[in-house]
């Protein structure tokens, strides 16, 4: 027998398990595999909202969850949705990271086209989230409560040495060539006479840089002639200009060149046409800065022990000898480890590096590198060695550290000195300079940051999105009274918790703003914004459904100042159905109770995030593809059966709706609980029993 099946003729990989009636798709004929026919069934289904009795529950709004982007395109999810769900939710586009930056600018482009998309549908949408731990940029929010510098008078700043090249020790032009290579004349960068043609030089490479901070370059040199020539500082595709012009006697010339924007730069000297001969005995690189104290913290240290190099060789393998790591050059170019990575831990700052060395003789072109790791996402900072004659602990600064596992290389290059490291010591630096924020400025900075998000937010969606999960997920998993999330119980250096700052009545703060800000958008009627409060866990049964009895008492305490209004709760409900009959009975039991316990708050009911996986008896997860037909079956009669358990509990009054949070089964490689069978539809966007559950639970069936 031939049975016609509706399939999407473009992006599906073929027939799975069931028919899609929801989306514009063609015919195609083909065989119908015994496996299919359980699944016959599920044809004869309408759209899940078609199925919701109006007169019945007139203001219940079905939703469903999507990517803000693929209801943007207008392509198979947009059809899906708009021919299932009254309301939609952006899983991620309306989030704090999702539109603020590192600086802080706040990019509402996509939420803009969401709503816009929507209008159009006649569609609504539930926002999701105006404040929330996660998803959150923590950069910029950090740098908002970080240490302040004091302001000090311009007059008293001083002028901090970065790196000087002093070319009396170079026998030939040090730098790469480009065209014109300058001759070094008794330890003077020589151009002896004009060659002819526009030309440029190096004269500085590879020096450490701060974003933002203005320097001063200056040389001694000297002309033939007066004249000018064009300072390049930089890198390539992020150069700066400034000319400097010099005379025919030695004089120390300077340009002051604002606001560099490379962390790594080089000094370019073009002379370009000037026809005269140039002298340049040195050029340094400096910047000013207020006076401040610095102390300075030991961190690492590294030693030796006489024998073999310790370390991994680098083509290079000096032995320790005398407690030293004796280097004999031999005129081939070298470098060697002198502290491990493992051993180097370093925390975002800055640092000075001690190195305790005895050189042979004066040696230039030495150098130390260190190195958070060998890819090209890998910090890696180069200070040069001023090498003399002797034993000299030589002091290095290490600025703009971003953390990680530092590897300390020593490079001689092609020095020509014997060197004996002894040891190596790192210190972190705190400039003395900087103020931390007291407790009451941090509130008021963040107070303001989270008025200036929730008004971009309502500016970006024009009073359309009537609707929000205020404040998402507040309380920890715990039991008894249980208390609002925290950093210090939740170390995540990936979260941000607003509540350790604005206090544990944050929550006012964020209701006030979210209806300052709705009010104020053209034509909105404030009485019209309903906010939320959202969490999950809330019909755990393995605490007593604590989580939620919890959360109401918080919403009363928020309440009690009079003026804070919170309109709803919001229970995520991410459940699994268990094949261990008694933990199923205890989930089922605990569904109840929190649907008694959110009726009794009197608050408006949403479950806001309802997805289902699967356990088996031992609770252990089942994957998609291990999902029998029976098993399936069982999924959707548990959705039915918390679908009619909200309509039946919750009054009419406080039913505001229900959320289908996963429309699909989950990829194998999502974070979201990665490969499991989560959805309505399976990957091909064709139904699956519990849909079918689904729906019976809407209709009361």
């Amino acid at each position: 027998m031939r049975q016609y099946y509706k399939i999407a003729a473009a992006g599906f990989c073929g027939l799975m398990l069931t028919a899609c009636a929801d989306t514009t798709l063609d015919y195609i004929q083909v065989e119908k595999p015994q496996s299919i026919a359980e699944y016959e069934y599920l044809n004869a289904y309408s759209p899940l909202k078609e199925y919701i009795d109006r007169a019945a529950h007139p203001g219940f709004l079905l939703g469903g969850a999507i990517a803000a982007s693929d209801y943007i395109n207008k392509g198979v999810v947009y059809r899906l949705a708009n021919s299932n769900y009254d309301q939609i939710t952006a899983g991620n586009a309306m989030k704090y990271a999702s539109v603020v930056n590192d600086n802080g600018d706040m990019d509402f482009s996509t939420v803009e086209a969401f709503v816009e998309a929507a209008k159009g549908a006649g569609m609504q949408i539930y926002g999701h989230t105006l404040c929330w731990h996660a998803q959150q940029n923590v950069k910029w929010l950090n740098s908002l409560i970080a240490d302040r510098e004091l302001d000090v008078d311009p007059n008293e700043k001083i002028l901090i040495e970065d790196a000087k090249k002093d070319f009396s020790n170079d026998a030939k032009f040090p730098f790469y060539v480009m065209g014109y290579e300058p001759q070094i004349v008794g330890g003077i960068l020589t151009v002896p006479e004009y060659p002819g043609e526009w030309y440029q030089f190096f004269v500085m490479d590879q020096i450490p840089t701060v974003p933002g901070r203005s320097y001063t370059i200056t040389a001694k040199i000297r002309g033939s002639k007066p004249g000018d020539l064009n300072v390049q500082f930089g890198n390539w595709g992020a150069t700066m200009e400034k000319k400097m012009s010099f005379t025919d006697e030695w004089d120390e010339c300077s340009v002051d060149i604002d606001g560099v924007t490379t962390e790594s730069s080089f000094v370019v000297f073009q002379p370009g046409t000037y026809d005269g001969k140039l002298e340049i005995e040195w050029i340094k690189l400096s910047h000013s800065e207020a006076p401040a104290m610095e102390v300075e913290t030991e961190v690492n240290k590294q030693t030796y022990t006489d024998g073999p190099f310790p370390f991994h060789a680098m083509g290079c393998e000096p032995p320790v000898i005398d407690g030293c790591i004796h280097f004999v050059p031999t005129g081939d170019w070298s470098q060697f480890f002198i502290f491990p990575g493992g051993d180097n831990p370093l925390t975002e700052g800055d640092y000075v590096v001690y190195l305790d060395m005895t050189a042979s003789e004066d040696a230039s072109g030495v150098q130390l590198t260190m190195q958070n790791g060998w890819g090209g996402d890998a910090q890696n900072v180069t200070a040069t060695v001023p090498v003399v004659a002797g034993q000299n602990t030589y002091k290095l600064k290490f600025s703009g550290i971003t953390g990680g596992n530092y590897d300390m290389i020593l490079k001689p290059q092609t020095a020509m000195a014997t060197l004996d490291v002894r040891s190596v010591t790192v210190c972190r630096v705190e400039k003395m300079n900087k103020l931390p924020l007291s407790p009451e400025e941090k509130a008021e900075v963040l107070d303001a940051e989270l008025s200036r998000w929730i008004k971009g937010m309502m500016d970006a969606t024009g009073g359309y999105v009537t609707a929000w999960d205020v404040v998402n997920e507040a309380l920890q998993d715990t039991w008894g009274d249980i208390p609002l999330k925290n950093g210090v119980d939740n170390a995540d250096p990936n979260s941000f918790y607003w509540q350790d700052y604005l206090g544990e009545n944050y929550v006012r703060n964020v209701v006030k703003y979210a209806r300052e800000h709705y009010a104020a958008q053209e034509g909105a009627n404030p009485s019209d914004l309903k906010l939320f409060i959202n969490d999950y866990n809330l019909e755990a049964a393995n605490n007593n459904n604590d989580k939620c009895k919890s959360l109401v008492n918080w919403i009363a305490k928020w309440e009690a100042d009079g003026i804070t209004k919170i309109d709803g709760i919001g229970s995520q409900m991410h459940v699994t159905y268990s094949l261990n009959p008694e933990t199923q009975k205890r989930n089922e039991e605990a569904v109840v109770n929190m649907l008694n316990i959110l009726k009794d708050s009197g608050k408006l009911i949403r479950i806001t995030e309802l997805d289902m996986g699967i356990s088996d008896a031992d609770n252990q997860t089942i994957k998609t593809e291990d999902v029998t037909f029976e098993q399936h079956k069982l999924m959707a009669d548990y959705y039915k059966f918390i679908i009619q358990k909200y309509f039946e509990i919750i009054p009419l009054s406080q039913q505001y709706g229900i959320c289908n949070w996963a429309i699909t089964d989950s990829p194998a490689e999502s974070g979201w609980r990665g490969g499991e069978p989560i959805g309505l539809w399976n990957l091909n966007y064709q139904r699956k029993p519990e849909y079918g559950g689904f729906a019976d639970g809407l209709s009361g069936k």
